[in-house]
């Protein structure tokens, strides 16, 4: 290539070569995939470690205020004989909670998905060492006082955390970032719940906001590491062991789409419930700090008139899918479960949402049940819990994976299927927002859920581009260039950039308005050439390359146009790409979307 061509960057792929047909790849990923796979292992072993020491504290923090002893043994905090003192166990806790929140990190208050969600999007990945240390004590607090709340929310929330800071000892970007966070969040609840599968899920459906092997792949091998170290620090699953149901039938089908559907109902009335109980809060006259203390009366007073609503309740959720619980128990289980939680919730203290969904649809399902062919309680509490995790988190993939994996009843996918589905697509149609992306749009973050391909990524320059270009000769002065955009009629006062060729034809260069008011004020007359005055500078792009590695290259030269060119010679001009052909793409996919028409 001789110098007059050096002047031009062709179009490139990801490796510097041209593009071609033969150049492009389902994926875009590349081998730092490796790289942040083996960083993802590592903190697949962190995950676990944190999760075993929450759980640790938990038991700790339980024996120390219900019972007055030192001990890691599980503990049910609903057996306790301290009778009506036990209002004052959660209030104390409560106190704490509020003091650290105050003057430690705001970022401990709240459920934990909502704030990995806002450290992912607004926040470039990065979360505070303080959070990562406050978050687990003050969910342990809240959960060994009698709190009627998960780990679930904490622990992603500290896992993400923990995933953040190993991220930011390395040069990574904020994509490759947010990937080792999500990773800490799955082998938190991989670890906890001894559901690798389910906290993949969880990842790809309501924390990456993407579906890319660059991302999938370390959250993957986060996860399955925190599952293999669960085994020694924790025990093997499933934590939820019951006696395998047969395959449904489809009256059972049929009947897990009504259950889903009341799931679906009563996610959207949880969900109304805890944001009603926080706006009340928000009208106190008083610090937010103390908010918590006054939500552990209400607590405290549920432990007195049903002590099941204590602490995380995973033996309830037990009994429950056993079906050893049905008539007005579950009922008023399920009302003070919901009752309790949502004014506690609201109150902006710290613990998770998962494990009283778990308990709440259980028991819907239960409750339900007992009208059902059959009268299976612990059948219809599996399936409605699961719908009620899908209807709240808008999660359905995620849920259904989890009940299986918590319970390994397998022969039940089918009916889990149709029921977290069936909830799902009524929380899609009846609320605008969940539960966890409320709380970011109440901060002013809207968060769009639906993931898809983008237009720019499916459509070729040649699929947009103006093929008819106007150029004007590299002799041309600046005078006639100025006369003929000021005319108005010529085609080349339709455009912001010009293309220059020489009298073979063939591209030179181009020249801006931004150009021609520069050169004009060196000299006035107009008398300078149009290759004198533009860019020699080319940067072009080609008519099979991908609109979206145009569009970038664009950017990253802060350039607004692209001279098309012949793939086999860069000088000869076959299009034009600007501004108004890549909002074409964009406008396609509308109509697409919103044009009507018979076949």
């Amino acid at each position: 290539m001789d110098d007059e061509d050096s002047r031009f960057e062709p179009a490139a792929g990801l490796d510097g070569r041209v593009a071609s047909h033969a150049g492009l790849a389902d994926f875009s990923t590349d081998r730092r995939v490796v790289i942040l796979s083996a960083v993802a292992a590592a903190i697949g072993v962190i995950g676990s470690l944190v999760a075993f020491a929450l759980l640790w504290l938990i038991a700790v923090i339980t024996n120390l205020a219900f019972y007055q002893r030192f001990s890691a043994l599980p503990a049910l905090p609903q057996v306790n004989h301290l009778g009506y003192w036990v209002i004052a166990v959660p209030v104390v806790g409560a106190l704490i909670i509020g003091l650290m929140a105050r003057f430690g990190s705001d970022k401990i208050r709240g459920h934990g998905i909502p704030e990995a969600l806002e450290a992912i999007l607004l926040g470039r990945s990065r979360i505070q060492t303080k959070v990562a240390i406050l978050k687990p004590i003050s969910a342990a607090i809240s959960i060994g006082t009698g709190g009627p709340f998960g780990a679930e929310g904490p622990i992603i929330m500290t896992g993400g955390a923990f995933g953040s800071i190993i991220a930011q000892q390395f040069h990574l970007s904020a994509a490759e970032r947010k990937t080792l966070l999500v990773a800490g969040a799955a082998a938190g609840m991989s670890a906890v719940f001894a559901t690798p599968v389910a906290a993949i899920l969880l990842a790809v459906e309501l924390l990456l906001f993407e579906w890319k092997p660059r991302s999938f792949i370390p959250v993957a091998v986060a996860a399955i590491v925190a599952a293999a170290m669960r085994v020694p620090l924790l025990g093997i699953g499933p934590i939820f062991p019951i006696v395998a149901h047969n395959a449904p039938s489809g009256a059972q089908l049929i009947m897990a789409s009504g259950v889903g559907l009341v799931a679906g109902l009563g996610a959207g009335l949880l969900t109304q419930l805890v944001y009603t109980f926080e706006d009340l809060f928000q009208k106190l006259p008083f610090h937010w700090m103390w908010w918590p203390a006054i939500g552990a009366v209400v607590v405290g007073v549920g432990g007195i008139i049903e002590p099941r609503v204590l602490g995380v309740g995973y033996d309830t959720i037990h009994t429950l899918l056993r079906g050893e619980m049905i008539g007005a128990a579950v009922a008023g289980l399920m009302i003070a479960k919901a009752l309790v939680w949502a004014v506690a919730l609201g109150s902006g203290t710290s613990g998770g949402v998962l494990a009283p969904l778990l308990i709440i649809g259980s028991a819907l399902g239960a409750l339900i049940g007992q009208w059902l062919p059959g009268h299976e309680a612990g059948l219809w509490a599996l399936i409605g819990m699961a719908a009620m995790m899908s209807g709240t988190m808008r999660a359905p993939l995620t849920a259904m994976v989890f009940a299986v994996e918590l319970t390994h009843d397998f022969m039940m996918l089918p009916a889990l299927l149709v029921g977290t589905v069936a909830a799902f697509g009524v929380t899609v149609l009846l609320m605008r927002r969940s539960i966890l992306t409320e709380r970011l749009a109440r901060r002013g973050h809207h968060v769009t859920c639906e993931y898809s391909i983008d237009p720019f990524e499916l459509a070729r320059v040649g699929d947009v581009m103006e093929r008819d270009v106007p150029c004007v000769p590299a002799t041309m002065k600046l005078a006639e260039l100025s006369d003929l955009i000021g005319d108005g009629s010529s085609p080349v006062s339709q455009r912001q950039g010009t293309l220059i060729v020489d009298e073979q034809q063939q591209l030179v260069g181009i020249i801006t308005r931004g150009d021609m008011v520069r050169a004009l004020r060196q000299d006035p007359s107009g008398g300078m050439t149009v290759a004198a005055a533009g860019s020699t500078d080319l940067v072009t792009t080609h008519s099979h390359e991908p609109l979206h590695a145009a569009l970038a290259r664009m950017l990253h030269r802060n350039i607004g146009r692209l001279p098309v060119v012949d793939q086999a010679n860069p000088r000869h001009v076959v299009g034009y790409l600007g501004r108004a052909a890549i909002l074409s793409a964009r406008m396609r996919l509308l109509h697409e979307e919103d044009l009507r028409e018979r076949g």
